[in-house]
């Protein structure tokens, strides 16, 4: 076994790795999550409710995980700080999200998320903590020239859903960003090891993830009860569709991740993730039978290239 260490700033975040397992626990996990926007697109509801039920059906099954692997959910003040931020992040990334799927589709609404890598790029710029290679920097207009191909040619023809659906799914990149770079303050801490670097207790990551997903429930149903939306459930097919997204993308899903991560190197990791906006425009084609131009193909791929190309290290 080893560590890997990542940095958000000057932090330094040590994690145990195990080189066996973690493959296959990646892979499952980017098959389960890429499947998210389909569940969205077949429970019928309001965006909000989608998210919100996402969050309940989850953020349940991850606190009976937690308690089964004996771990702890309350880790302090300082800590829920952090995990109520994290919190409302992740509800404007859901909020948003879901309503570019319903404009544009699984597939492109998931590939717009992933332009989250830019943003990181971004704030690295910005602050001047990181020295930002020029790998990613020539990511960014690689990634652009993709999008361009997939949603740029023929803009004025667009209809007006599909143009805020663009937007909000690159708003969801935003936010998405900004609750990665959030997430690590939300640990504890304990462990401090030498040189400031801060060891993440592995046996408490699932309490700290089921606190955030059940805080993002919470924040998820003030729309809908300020607006005397509601939360009934249409029909039957819709109750499986809004478990199975709570159960398999952001419970099992994330356990795997989580696993994979953990066991994986990091390039390996961003490779083998990078499944989840592929399978998600697969999906978009094949269930939703999504009009597909040579060029949009051609655009996907490019972009894909290009997310691949400035998430490595």
């Amino acid at each position: 076994m080893g560590e890997v260490v990542f940095r958000v700033g000057r932090r330094g975040y040590t994690f145990r790795m195990e080189e066996r397992g973690g493959v296959p626990a990646l892979l499952g996990g980017a098959v389960l999550i890429s499947f998210s926007a389909v569940f969205v697109k077949l429970a019928g509801v309001h965006p909000t409710v989608s998210g919100f039920y996402r969050m309940a059906f989850g953020g349940l099954t991850l606190v009976l995980i937690a308690r089964l692997r004996g771990e702890r959910l309350w880790s302090g003040w300082r800590a829920f700080r952090f995990q109520v931020l994290a919190a409302l992040l992740f509800t404007g990334d859901l909020t948003v999200w879901h309503r570019s799927i319903l404009q544009v589709g699984p597939g492109l609404a998931t590939l717009l998320a992933n332009f989250q890598v830019f943003v990181l790029t971004g704030f690295d710029l910005a602050l001047g903590r990181n020295r930002v290679s020029p790998r990613r920097l020539l990511a960014v207009p690689i990634a652009l020239g993709g999008l361009f191909l997939i949603v740029g040619v023929g803009w004025e023809a667009l209809a007006p859903e599909a143009r805020l659906g663009t937007v909000l799914g690159l708003t969801t990149a935003f936010f998405y960003a900004s609750y990665i770079l959030v997430l690590p303050l939300t640990h504890p801490g304990e462990g401090r090891s030498g040189g400031g670097k801060v060891r993440i207790e592995r046996s408490n990551h699932f309490g700290n993830m089921a606190v955030i997903s059940l805080l993002t429930c919470a924040f998820l149903a003030i729309e809908p009860l300020h607006e005397g939306l509601g939360f009934a459930i249409p029909d039957p097919e819709s109750l499986l569709a809004l478990a199975a997204y709570g159960f398999f993308c952001q419970a099992l899903g994330q356990l795997l991740l989580y696993r994979g991560r953990l066991r994986t190197v990091p390039s390996l990791v961003g490779l083998l993730i990078l499944l989840q906006p592929v399978l998600s425009f697969v999906w978009d084609i094949l269930f939703f039978a999504r009009p597909t131009l040579p060029r949009e193909v051609l655009g996907a791929a490019i972009a894909i290239f290009a997310i691949r190309l400035g998430a490595k290290r």
